[in-house]
């Protein structure tokens, strides 16, 4: 508990230097803006490339910003994807992108270790395209056996 509020006191001084620092002029970052924007403009916009490309086979759907979390500090997206033609959407498998404090990203699902994609200062879509082409296939493999 003590290395806890050490850690909170570590922060507060942080934060109170920056302030400190930072003239009238300077804007202060949003960093709950600055996540949502990159979950928008990655995850977002590649979950929509792939569902076009994917659209005979397999099937995502895609919670932009859950309700719940469209003012969170640390914000998520969430997405499914199942085989198309398998019957219900029993078979879905959901995932979720979240943010971090730090500003690293991962996506999680029930019964998987999560899986780094990043940081939201690398505007590239490349890991989390790869991770999803990865999902997409495994999607897509479960529904035929």
């Amino acid at each position: 508990m003590s290395k806890f509020k050490e850690a909170l006191e570590r922060g507060k001084k942080a934060r109170r230097r920056q302030d400190e620092r930072a003239d009238g002029n300077t804007p202060k970052v949003d960093f709950g803006a600055q996540a949502r924007a990159w979950l928008t403009e990655v995850v977002v916009a590649s979950l929509e490339a792939a569902k076009a490309d994917v659209a005979g086979e397999v099937t995502i759907d895609v919670n932009p910003m859950p309700r719940r979390e469209a003012s969170a500090i640390a914000p998520s997206v969430e997405f499914r994807i199942y085989r198309n033609g398998a019957g219900e959407k029993s078979q879905a498998r959901a995932f979720r992108v979240s943010v971090s404090i730090s500003g690293e990203a991962s996506v999680s699902a029930p019964g998987m270790v999560a899986e780094d994609i990043g940081s939201i200062g690398d505007k590239s879509d490349q890991r989390f395209r790869h991770l999803l082409a990865k999902l997409i296939e495994d999607a897509a493999r479960d529904g035929r056996s």
